[in-house]
């Protein structure tokens, strides 16, 4: 079972987040926080798998939250998935860099958010689809694009576009009418392939490429 923390300073969302993972029959919610340090002392208390972070919280806000329980310096880091309202981009870069396992909006759906968590356990990010796409043009160069295809076939490259388009396993799966299954392996090829650590930086690779319009 995937064990999950819920933190954030609103009753009806982690009400909310709690049905969506206890509705799950691979998950579990073992803890409840409504600030940022009741979240850290809470984390560090109960080991969850998985903790869901709000941002804007009392006391201690959500990323100094995220710093304390999954920063660099951070011996033994909890894997975390912000879940906020806001997207600011100052909000997504440093969360990232502060050990965030994805960056999720509130409303993204229960379908994403439980994608989430289960990313964040195998040990890749998943970050809301507006967000990466809005985040990825920015590297998308002014000169001339990259080139070569990094030894992907075409279907890893069909794969690769839409990860670029901030589309999901199951959302990949649907347009490509394959199974969730094969999307996993394809992604596995990929990252050894291009040796990129998530999806995020395959996502990366694909715009410096300009393999999506």
């Amino acid at each position: 079972m995937i064990r999950v923390l819920v933190a954030d300073d609103q009753a009806m969302v982690r009400t909310g987040f709690g049905m969506i993972i206890d509705a799950q029959p691979d998950m579990e919610l073992v803890g409840e926080a409504a600030d940022g340090v009741e979240a850290v002392e809470a984390a560090r208390r109960l080991r969850p798998d998985v903790v869901l972070l709000d941002i804007r919280m009392p006391r201690l806000n959500g990323l100094d939250a995220l710093r304390q329980l999954a920063g660099p310096d951070v011996v033994d880091p909890i894997r975390v998935v912000v879940v906020t309202t806001f997207d600011l981009d100052e909000y997504v870069h440093t969360a990232l860099r502060n050990g965030a396992c994805g960056f999720l909006l509130k409303d993204s759906g229960p379908a994403l958010l439980v994608e989430a968590v289960r990313a964040a356990v195998s040990g890749d990010a998943l970050i809301s689809p507006s967000i990466t796409v809005r985040l990825l043009r920015h590297l998308n160069p002014p000169t001339a694009p990259r080139t070569g295809d990094g030894g992907l076939s075409p279907r890893e490259l069909d794969v690769v576009r839409l990860v670029a388009r901030g589309a999901t396993n199951a959302e990949i799966a649907a347009k490509l009418f394959i199974s969730v299954g094969t999307v996993k392996t394809h992604l596995g090829s990929v990252q050894a392939k291009l040796d990129a650590r998530n999806r995020v930086e395959i996502a990366a690779w694909a715009w410096e490429r300009r393999l999506v319009g």
